[in-house]
């Protein structure tokens, strides 16, 4: 027996076109689609209508314009291999106002989009004063081929957070810089900004946007808690099996260094296939399992085994639920375990079974 790794189809699809809306949605494809696999995600979210993508790889950027010949393909990270963007037609982000005198003879032809930096310090230009100065210089430049201002956008990185003001401070500052901008006569094809928190908290797409840009809530997990589980559904199970019971008495410990410590006689234990190997975070490990549609306590964690406290119901061969839509990545992100993303990422393609149902 092996722990499989398996996603809905019909599933995936669904939470997709339910999320979407009405809505222009650019998917964030990064990390092999959240490890989701890049080609299935794409071709999913070609058949719900959207073909608007963005990743932080070119060589990503290059595999879905192979597979979405006619999509927008937007690069969140600026490169130095300038080629491969005019063939493939990639739109890349302009990271800094250095960037910009350094190459924009090397850019000719290529689609960009303008960052502002805001609060999350990341990458981009730092204020109204460097976009005027981009766009005054390139307007100002005759050369017979330059690059093409084709966007105008910026990362919310405080959308998750409730209780402190930081979001609001940086949506007023990003409205405030499209409002310059638009009103100084510049326009843009695509304006975005939003992430899934983003998009959930204002309920759409802010004005005078053309896209959000929106990842982990198409991958079926809350950027935050009070989204209600019926908006958004996960399609992923990550399970496991009992190969066998062991019986334990009051005092012996079981697991890698003492992890678990026996309290009573008889406790019975479920050896399952499934470890930290596989991608299971110890945080998670803290909390329960389902088996037979009832929640145990994982009890320790080893790189390809784990125990499961459990009661006589229990048997060898019965499966064990990590993750699917009734014990979700949401909600031990919630529970602190660490992010939706995190929990996704840590999942090792190549120790589980990958299928797609």
């Amino acid at each position: 027996m092996t722990a499989i790794w398996s996603v809905d189809k019909q599933t995936f699809l669904n939470n997709v076109q339910t999320v979407k809306q009405q809505n222009n949605i650019m998917a964030v494809v990064k990390n092999n689609a959240y490890h989701y696999g890049l080609e299935f995600a794409v071709e999913q979210f070609l058949k719900a209508g959207i073909d608007t993508f963005s990743t932080t790889s070119l060589k990503e950027a290059i595999r879905v314009r192979k597979i979405a010949p006619n999509a927008t393909i937007f690069l969140m990270n600026a490169v130095y291999e300038f080629e491969p963007l005019r063939t493939y037609d990639i739109e890349m982000t302009l990271p800094s106002l250095a960037y910009y005198y350094d190459h924009y003879e090397d850019l000719a032809g290529i689609k960009i989009h303008l960052e502002y930096e805001n609060l999350l310090h990341r990458s981009g230009l730092k204020n109204i004063n460097e976009i005027i100065e981009v766009l005054e210089h390139h307007h100002s430049n005759t050369n017979t081929e330059k690059m093409i201002i084709n966007g105008l956008w910026t990362h919310f990185g405080y959308a998750d957070e409730f209780g402190v003001p930081d979001y609001e401070q940086e949506k007023e500052a990003w409205l405030q810089v499209v409002d310059t901008v638009l009103a100084a006569g510049y326009s843009f094809n695509m304006i975005h900004a939003q992430n899934s928190a983003s998009y959930y908290r204002e309920d759409g797409i802010l004005p005078q946007h053309t896209h959000a840009r929106v990842g982990i809530a198409l991958y079926g997990s809350r950027p935050y808690s009070t989204v209600s589980e019926q908006d958004i559904v996960q399609s992923l199970t990550v399970k496991g099996n009992v190969i066998q019971i062991r019986e334990v008495q009051q005092g012996q410990y079981c697991g890698y260094s003492f992890a678990f410590e026996a309290v009573k006689d008889n406790t019975k234990l479920a050896v399952v296939d499934i470890g930290y190997g596989d991608g299971i975070l110890k945080a998670r490990a803290q909390h329960e399992a389902i088996i037979n549609g009832k929640r145990y306590p994982i009890r320790a964690l080893m790189m390809s085994h784990m125990f499961v406290e459990v009661d006589e119901t229990i048997n060898a061969q019965d499966e064990v639920i990590l993750y699917n839509n009734d014990i979700r990545v949401d909600e031990f992100t919630f529970k602190g375990v660490g992010a939706n993303s995190e929990q996704l990422s840590a999942m090792n393609h190549d120790s589980l079974i990958k299928e797609y149902r």
